[in-house]
């Protein structure tokens, strides 16, 4: 497989999981994530496989809309990190949550299929400026 070929997968694999979030579908999301997967929250927090699944399985988070767009993927030997921007709608233990996400996954390549090792979502917000150094 080339490389375009191989970032097509990564990004059908992405396209894949996110729809599969939005559907609360635990089975394939179990099946994606690799048994050592930890996710970050936007706000910094760690949640562990079990974790990541428990949201789903307690009903604590429901997704209403869930996009991924932004997309761009980089290539190593049996590493594919993604990265994009996941606009969602959700409600969050009742609370309605709106928010669009810069993400970052990372995928491994383990006995020939991709799986999910990590992921990273953060808010979007505008860079910081920066006040150039006083020349000497």
């Amino acid at each position: 497989m080339n490389r375009q070929q191989t970032e097509q997968e990564i990004i059908g694999l992405a396209v894949t999981w996110t729809a599969a979030e939005l559907r609360g579908d635990t089975a394939f999301i179990e099946k994606t994530l690799t048994d050592d997967f930890v996710g970050i929250g936007p706000l910094g927090f760690l949640l562990h496989k079990q974790q990541w699944l428990g949201r789903h399985q307690s009903g604590e988070l429901k997704y209403e809309t869930l996009d991924l767009d932004e997309v761009q993927v980089h290539l190593y030997s049996g590493v594919a990190i993604l990265t994009g921007r996941h606009v969602q709608n959700s409600l969050v233990r009742g609370q309605n949550v709106k928010a669009q996400l810069r993400t970052t996954l990372v995928f491994v390549q383990q006995q020939e299929a991709w799986q999910l090792a990590s992921l990273h979502y953060c808010s979007i917000g505008q860079p910081p400026t920066f006040t150039p150094s006083p020349q000497s």
